[in-house]
């Protein structure tokens, strides 16, 4: 099963991936042979974390190949969804409440970050969004109770 991504979170995964295999990778084993070369392996700390440390980056690494492999990558950019709210969307909302507006982009699973106003596809306010065009209004279920939003733009950027 393909799990949606954005082209910019495709890209930063792919980014993170090089950095892992080109810098991180030969640092660590670099670190394992110099607290190799100190002797007694059982009561080296160096050592230890440096093992700890390999084992962290290389599952990282077959994460990361592992969701890159398993991706269908969405360029917002290309999308033509006749003014409708899909994943790579941005959208901009009002709340009908407080007037407050605010701007999310629906994103994959592992590029959601609301300090970025990136929601997740599975997410709530994202699953209310889907389908919607503007002028609509959407309810949440949120945690302090029902919320009512205007869909007020939706672009492809």
């Amino acid at each position: 099963m393909s799990t949606p991504i954005t082209l910019h979170g495709a890209n930063l995964l792919k980014e993170e991936l090089q950095r892992l295999k080109s810098k991180d990778r030969p640092a660590v084993i670099n670190a394992i042979a110099e607290a190799r070369a100190q002797g007694d392996l059982s009561e080296n700390a160096e050592y230890d974390a440096a093992k700890e440390r390999q084992s962290f980056i290389e599952g990282r690494i077959a994460d990361i190949e592992g969701k890159l492999g398993s991706s269908q990558i969405i360029d917002p950019k290309s999308l033509d969804a006749d003014g409708r709210v899909v994943f790579g969307s941005t959208v901009e909302l009002e709340d009908l409440d407080s007037g407050d507006k605010v701007t999310y982009q629906i994103v994959g699973i592992d590029e959601a970050d609301l300090k970025e106003n990136k929601v997740s596809v599975t997410s709530p306010i994202a699953r209310a969004m889907i389908g919607k065009h503007e002028g609509d209004v959407i309810a949440v279920e949120a945690p302090a109770g029902l919320r009512e939003y205007e869909v007020l733009k939706v672009q492809y950027i």
